[in-house]
């Protein structure tokens, strides 16, 4: 009785994850889905293939592990943050697509409210930036395009959610509206100092508040998945967003430590404790996680592209047939020429906030070749990194704040990537024994609250380290090599 089911519901797959009472995987099972690419800039998935894939995925993981339903103490759910689905009340349809959270075509939008004035009150009450990245501005596009659809809204008749809302609402089938703190203070729409739904901002963007879900912890109690899903009901006890459910699954509960992650983006966070740090250098002030009542804040760095640019040396390149190809590729590639890519393919991310801007390669010769741009791809993420280390140490102003990285995600497994990650930042790197930490921060919160798994201070003992990275770099190659990227940086900036 003591196995989780941890939903991991993300940007281009969905993902069902059996853990056993020791913590470990039992059984998994993965599903990808379709992205819909409407025009440039814009991105949206079909929202009953979100809750088809996680549902099929969900009976194949409990198959996979040889169990049955009762062997399942409690569901923990994590999700691709920001995308936004709006669906009927009644009978539980979309209303349009869901708009993804790369999706950039809010942006006159955020550019309007912001030659309004609106961005300070917008920091101040949410932490966030205004920009097209977060839930608010989604919404107020689907009820301004959608016929009848913000008259409905009022009425009561449609409903809001991200993911994790959306994945309840059919859980439970229909029974539960609700999302946690670490979702929805993503949304833009949500006050981080108040605790509870801003009228401020529902008002700037005439969003009915009737249509928002109730806010609980993380380790809360969301409802009973319904009987005929899985044979018997199961409590779902935990949710959180999928970057807040990597810092809870990598155990970085104090104040200062920091993990980052990478998977179709990568997304760092140093927890703060109590203390909301408001960024002097554009990045985000959000909730790390919120617990029997208690609120953990972080500092937040967002880059749009990192396990992203492996999929395109891949799908639009078409130079690797599989992701662990890039390392080899990498070894090889000539020492002689550094090529610098920017991979800003849907505009740059903190600390940056550019995003019209588009990507660019630099140092190309005539001998430049895939060895050269798959080394350049992985290095990219170590720069960006680098980037928003650089913010948060400005930002934080502690002594010992992020002195070692903890690492996961896909992209981590990268032996290549994550030595230059290392190298460039100058600090190490820490890859966790277990790399399914999204999916294990989600699992930990459901089975402490269902009293089958230990609580924060044994799990986090329970924390194993694979392997720990040291810089190998010169400090004067380090500083040559970061220079050279911030210009390219700058000049693709100029470009734009």
């Amino acid at each position: 009785m003591g196995h989780i089911l941890a939903i991991d519901q993300g940007t281009t797959s969905s993902r069902a994850i059996v853990f056993g009472p020791d913590l470990s995987v039992t059984a998994a099972a993965q599903q990808e889905f379709t992205q819909h690419y409407p025009a440039p800039g814009w991105v949206e998935h079909d929202a009953g293939d979100l809750w088809s894939s996680t549902a099929a995925t969900c009976r194949a993981a409990i198959e996979r592990a040889g169990l049955r339903t009762h062997d399942i103490a409690a569901i923990g759910i994590t999700n691709q943050r920001e995308t936004t689905v709006v669906w009927d009340r009644a009978t539980g349809r979309p209303v349009h697509r869901a708009i993804v959270w790369q999706d950039r075509r809010t942006w006159d939008m955020c550019d309007r409210l912001r030659s309004e004035g609106a961005e300070d009150m917008v920091r101040e009450v949410t932490g966030l930036l205004l920009d097209p990245y977060f839930s608010a501005t989604k919404l107020a596009w689907i009820l301004d395009h959608v016929e009848g659809a913000r008259d409905r809204a009022r009425r009561g008749e449609l409903l809001f959610g991200t993911v994790d809302s959306w994945l309840v609402w059919n859980l439970t089938g229909g029974a539960v509206h609700v999302t946690d703190a670490t979702n929805a203070c993503r949304t833009m729409l949500y006050d981080i100092t108040k605790g509870r739904w801003s009228s401020r901002m529902c008002q700037l963007l005439d969003i009915p508040m009737e249509m928002l879900p109730e806010v609980r912890d993380c380790n809360a109690d969301f409802g009973m998945a319904r009987a005929d899903l899985f044979g018997r009901e199961i409590p779902i006890l935990g949710v959180a967003g999928d970057q807040q459910a990597a810092t809870i699954g990598q155990a970085c509960f104090q104040p200062g430590m920091l993990k980052s992650t990478y998977g179709t983006g990568c997304f760092a966070l140093l927890n703060t404790g109590a203390h909301q740090v408001r960024s002097e250098n554009r990045l985000l002030t959000t909730v790390a996680y919120r617990l029997d009542g208690e609120v953990t804040y972080a500092l937040e760095g967002s880059i749009f592209i990192a396990g992203a640019v492996v999929q395109w040396l891949r799908d639009g390149l078409k130079i690797i047939r599989a992701a662990p190809e890039t390392q080899g590729l990498a070894d090889r590639a000539d020492p002689e020429q550094e090529v610098i890519l920017v991979p800003a393919f849907t505009g740059l991310g903190a600390p940056h906030w550019k995003p019209q801007v588009r990507g660019a390669i630099y140092g190309l010769t005539r001998n430049a070749g895939p060895a050269e741009l798959a080394r350049a791809a992985l290095q990219s993420v170590g720069f960006q990194t680098r980037d928003l280390l650089e913010a948060m140490r400005a930002d934080w102003g502690a002594a010992g704040a992020g002195e070692v990285l903890r690492v996961d995600g896909g992209m981590s497994a990268s032996d290549y990537a994550m030595q230059f990650l290392s190298d460039i930042l100058g600090a190490p790197v820490d890859r966790p024994r277990v790399l399914e930490t999204t999916a294990l921060g989600a699992a930990w919160l459901a089975g402490s609250r269902a009293g089958a798994w230990p609580g924060m201070a044994e799990f986090s003992d329970g924390w194993a380290l694979e392997r720990r990275f040291t810089p190998e770099m010169s400090q004067a190659n380090r500083d040559r090599r970061y220079g050279a990227w911030q210009r390219a940086v700058q000049a693709t900036i100029a470009a734009a």
